[in-house]
C-alpha cells in the first residue's frame, strides 16, 4: 500500500466516494462507492481520532487530480483557507462516442453494483429515499438513452455474479421491466419509473439472505424457506417504514411473488407491475449462477418466463420475450459459421440481433471482436452457448463501446 493522509474535509458528502477510505495502518473504513451521507456519518468514522488515508495505488486518478489541483493553487499563492477547502473527487470521464453520449457520462457498473448493495443492505429512513432516488435516476436514464448497452451489461454480469448477486439481480429486474414497459406496453413515463423503483426494491427484506443463498450449497433450512415465502410482504412493510408512500409501488412489491396467471386487463395497476416484475424475476434468477448449480441457458430462461403456471402464454412474459428478443444482449450464441459470438444489441426481428464474434470456428479467440449480421444465412444463429463454455475472458468495458 501507498497510504497518504487526507483531511476529513476532503471527503465528499452525499455522493459515492471516488476512493476507499483507510486508517493509517491500512484498515478499510469505507469502500469506494460508499455514500457518506453527512458530517455526522463522517464523524462516526473519524470519531476515535482516526487519521483518514487513501491508498494511492487504489485511488490513482482521484489522488493525482487532487494533488495536481493543490499544486496549481500553491503556485498561484492561494490562501491556506482556500487550500483546505479542496476536496478529492473522481476525475471527469472521457467523452463517450456521440451515439452513446449521456448527459452525466457513462455508468461505472462495478461502482453501481456496490451502490445498490449499500442502499439495499443497510437502509436508513433518514436518507433512504434520497439515495434510492439518485440510484434509480441513474438506471432509468441509462435505460432510456442506451437500453441495449444496459441490457448487455446486466445480463453479462448476471451470468457470472454470485458475490453481489442481490444487487445485480435487482438492477436487472428493474431495467428489464422499464425497457419492456416503455417499448412493448407503452406505459407512461411515470408508470415506467414507478415500476423500475418497485423492481429495484422488491427483495429489500431479504437482500442479505439472497446473497447467502447464492453461495450456499446445502438445502434451504425451514427458517430460510419461511423467509423466502414471506419476503414480499416484509419488503413492502419495510419500504413503508422507510418513507415510501406510493400505494401502487407498495402493491407491486407486495404481490411480486404471487403466481397468479390471468389476463392483464383483470389486474390492478399494481398487480400488472407485480406480474411483469415476477416474469423478469424468473428470467433473471435462471440466467444467474449459484454455488450449487450452473446458470440456465438464456433461451430456457426465456421459455420459463414466456409460459405461465398453467403452461399458457403469459401476457407479461410474452412482452418480455418480444422486448428483449429470443437472444438478448449479453447472451452467447453459436452461428452457422461455427463461430461463437456475444449479442451486442437487438435486431429488426427477435432472432436476428447484432453479434460480435469472440471465437472462430476452431474455438480459438479472435482477439478483436468481429461484427456479424445474423440476418445473413452464413451467420444465422443456430443455438445458444452457456457462459461457462466460452473459454475467453471478456472485459465488459471492451464490449459496451461496440453496441
Amino acid at each position: 500500500m501507498n497510504l497518504v493522509p487526507i483531511n476529513s474535509e476532503s471527503v465528499p458528502l452525499g455522493q459515492p466516494l471516488p476512493f476507499a477510505l483507510r486508517s493509517a495502518n491500512g484498515a478499510l473504513l469505507a469502500q469506494k462507492g460508499f455514500v457518506v451521507s453527512d458530517a455526522k456519518a463522517l464523524s462516526d468514522i473519524t470519531g476515535m481520532g482516526i487519521q483518514l488515508c487513501v491508498d494511492v495505488d487504489e485511488s490513482g486518478d482521484s489522488y493525482r487530480a487532487y494533488v495536481g489541483r493543490l499544486q496549481q493553487m500553491l503556485m498561484a499563492e492561494t490562501s491556506l483557507g482556500e487550500l483546505a477547502s479542496v476536496k478529492m473527487s473522481a476525475p471527469a470521464p472521457a467523452p463517450a462516442p456521440a451515439r452513446n453520449r449521456e448527459e452525466r457520462g457513462p455508468l461505472d457498473w462495478s461502482e453501481l453494483q456496490l451502490r445498490v448493495m449499500q442502499v439495499l443492505r443497510a437502509p436508513k429512513a433518514v436518507d433512504f429515499r434520497e439515495r434510492l432516488q439518485a440510484l434509480h435516476e441513474d438506471l432509468a436514464r441509462r435505460c432510456e438513452q442506451a437500453p441495449d448497452a444496459t441490457l448487455l451489461a446486466l445480463i453479462f454480469l448476471s451470468a457470472q455474479e454470485t458475490r453481489l448477486y442481490s444487487g445485480t439481480h435487482a438492477m436487472l429486474v428493474s431495467c428489464v421491466c422499464m425497457v419492456v414497459a416503455r417499448e412493448m406496453l407503452r406505459w407512461s413515463p411515470a408508470q415506467v419509473r414507478r415500476l423500475g423503483a418497485a423492481g429495484l426494491t422488491m427483495n429489500i427484506a431479504m437482500t442479505e439472505l439472497q446473497d447467502q443463498l447464492a453461495q450456499q450449497t446445502q438445502p434451504l433450512t425451514a427458517r430460510q424457506i419461511a423467509a423466502v415465502e414471506d419476503h414480499a410482504a416484509r419488503s413492502a412493510a419495510m419500504l413503508a417504514e422507510l418513507g415510501v408512500t406510493d400505494a401502487v409501488w407498495l402493491e407491486a412489491v407486495r404481490h411480486h411473488h404471487h403466481r397468479k396467471p390471468g389476463p392483464f386487463a383483470e389486474k390492478t395497476e399494481g398487480e400488472q407491475m407485480a406480474r411483469l416484475i415476477q416474469r423478469a424475476d424468473v428470467f433473471g434468477a435462471r440466467i444467474s449462477p449459484r454455488a450449487s448449480r450452473w446458470p440456465m441457458p438464456v433461451t430456457a430462461a426465456m421459455k420459463a418466463s414466456y409460459y405461465d403456471e398453467e403452461n399458457k402464454v403469459d401476457e407479461a412474459g410474452a412482452a418480455l420475450v418480444k422486448g428483449l428478443g429470443v437472444y438478448p444482449p449479453g447472451a452467447f450464441v453459436r452461428l452457422a459459421s461455427e463461430e461463437v459470438g456475444v449479442v451486442l444489441r437487438r435486431g429488426i426481428s427477435a432472432t436476428t440481433p447484432r453479434v460480435a464474434v469472440v471465437t472462430n470456428r476452431l474455438g480459438m479467440p479472435t482477439g478483436e471482436f468481429i461484427p456479424r449480421d445474423t440476418s445473413q444465412p452464413q451467420w444465422k444463429i443456430t443455438g445458444v452457448v452457456a457462459h461457462k463454455d466460452v473459454r475467453v475472458k471478456i472485459a465488459l468495458d471492451r464490449l459496451l463501446p461496440l453496441v
